[in-house]
């Protein structure tokens, strides 16, 4: 069994900054790409950013400059420093890795994803 657990969303101002953790566990084998997702509510899920195993980044648009993906493999965690935050932020955050568990399997894990809410 593999979970990924997320935690660090909260309400913060305009402005302000946060940082997400994701820390996947169970019966890993190797944790290959790393994400982060995001849902507004009435919207589709869309990638913020995603990290490889030997750590090349890629974001969204309209997260460049102001958010920084990146990870600890000796953890199996992934992080999403978020700074400069806008209200147009707020959504749920998902984690997503793909992941090959000791039985040599591989398949994309989600974590419960975490309120993230930023007032104007």
């Amino acid at each position: 069994q593999v979970q990924l657990v997320e935690s660090g969303g909260g309400l913060v101002q305009a402005g302000g900054s946060l940082r997400l953790s994701c820390a996947a566990s169970g019966s890993i084998r190797t944790v290959n790409d790393m994400g982060w997702y995001r849902q507004a509510p009435g919207k589709q899920r869309d990638l913020v950013a995603r990290i490889t195993s030997d750590s090349s980044t890629n974001y969204a648009d309209s997260v460049k400059g102001r958010f920084t993906i990146s990870r600890d493999n000796a953890k199996n965690t992934v992080y999403l420093q978020m700074n400069s935050l806008k209200p147009e932020d707020t959504a749920v955050y998902y984690c997503n890795a793909l992941i090959v568990n000791v039985q040599r399997v591989t398949r994309t894990y989600w974590g419960q994803g975490t309120q993230v809410t930023i007032s104007s």
